[in-house]
């Protein structure tokens, strides 16, 4: 059973890494842009909040995001573990994502982050860009999102690195090198937890 939150700035090929990890763990990737979409086009109640916030250009609030949230972590596939992408972005859905998952009497167990070097992802982004003829992907704007992202990110590394659930993993490379990295992350924390596991009253008077 995995329940796991990926962090990863734009670029560094999170969206990719999760579907990998999923398919690995046999656990769903759960997006919050993913759950947006699937309930705008399913014309569920909170798709149709959504759909006007969008609409009008506006932020999403919270409030809906994380009964979105609340709603497909509730869904039979993600009762064996998940791996959630882009969701929590805030301390505050930080302390949402652990009522809910308080309340199934369960709790997060890793979260892993995909750096990568600012520069390097901002070449990427703007190659890619240019190749798909987005005019919006210019150096400027994809450097304030680089650091939009960093402001919003800090916060949460620090409270997952203070409870132990951190690992860092460096991002740039082939897709597969960064996958495997990721994957031996994972392994070290269970290795880490089989050989710190208490010992048995047995074992205490016989050592």
């Amino acid at each position: 059973m995995t329940r796991l939150v990926l962090l990863g700035p734009p670029g560094a090929g999170k969206g990719t890494q999760a579907a990998l990890l999923a398919a690995r763990l046999q656990v769903p990737a759960i997006s919050t842009g993913d759950i947006f979409r699937a309930n705008v086009a399913g014309r569920t109640e909170l798709g149709l909040t959504v759909e006007r916030y969008l609409d009008a250009g506006e932020y999403v609030p919270d409030s809906v995001t994380n009964a979105m949230v609340r709603d497909r972590l509730a869904q039979p596939d993600a009762a064996d573990g998940f791996i959630l992408d882009g969701y929590p972005r805030t301390t505050e859905q930080v302390r949402e994502l652990d009522g809910m998952l308080a309340e199934a009497g369960a709790q997060l167990e890793h979260v892993l982050e995909i750096t990568a070097d600012t520069d390097e992802l901002v070449r990427r982004l703007v190659a890619r860009g240019r190749a798909q003829g987005r005019s919006d992907d210019t150096e400027d704007v994809i450097r304030n999102r680089q650091r939009v992202y960093a402001e919003q990110t800090a916060p949460l590394v620090q409270v997952y690195a203070e409870r132990g659930l951190l690992r860092s993993v460096d991002g740039l490379g082939e897709v597969a090198e960064v996958t495997a990295r990721l994957v031996a992350a994972l392994e070290h924390v269970v290795d880490l937890r089989e050989v710190q596991l208490p010992r048995t009253a047995q074992d205490a008077v016989s050592g």
